[in-house]
């Protein structure tokens, strides 16, 4: 399993990302970010302290989750049941402006599901993507606004983020055969 970033270089994307931020909007007052379960809510928890610290911000920070909205969700009734957790948005998305928040971007079919969920809570003024990476192969017209690293990869490839939060360690590795 080769590793395309280390902690280093996960922390460095993190921290371009949340200049980025800073530099293409000019007020933060009604920007929230929403991270997809499980990572994306990592990711999204540290680019606020990276934004509260460097740019003095303290951005609402929420968590989505989106197994009722994947389109694949009925396509295999028989098999084992999702498992659905809670989604905690505490702040209206009405009029924000929301940076939604995920680890990996593939075919887009997961930004897709997000964007439905997020419109059942309100109308936010509008939505920008941030990944950590973008492996290409989208099955759907999305593309992120904000990217840690772009990896080619193929469709027998898969790529796993691992987060000291819920893993243990800070990595991106890329598998063979997934």
């Amino acid at each position: 399993m080769p590793q395309v970033m280390d902690a280093s270089r996960i922390e460095r994307s993190l921290a371009r990302i949340a200049h980025e931020i800073l530099e293409r909007n000019r007020s933060l007052g009604d920007v929230a970010l929403v991270g997809i379960r499980t990572r994306g809510v990592v990711i999204a928890e540290r680019i606020a302290a990276i934004l509260k610290t460097a740019g003095d911000v303290t951005m609402p920070v929420g968590s989505l989750d989106i197994t009722l909205y994947r389109d694949d969700y009925m396509r295999h009734p028989v098999g084992p049941q999702p498992v659905v957790r809670s989604t905690d948005i505490r702040f209206s998305v009405e009029g924000r402006r929301i940076l939604l928040v995920d680890d990996v971007l593939y075919t887009g079919r997961t930004i897709r599901a997000a964007l439905d969920a997020i419109i059942d809570y309100g109308r936010p003024k509008s939505i920008q993507l941030i990944v950590l990476v973008d492996r290409g192969h989208r099955e759907l017209p999305i593309k992120a606004d904000y990217v840690g690293k772009n990896l080619p990869t193929s469709h027998d490839q898969s790529v796993q983020v691992r987060l000291v939060e819920i893993d243990g360690r800070d990595e991106v590795v890329l598998e063979e055969g997934a």
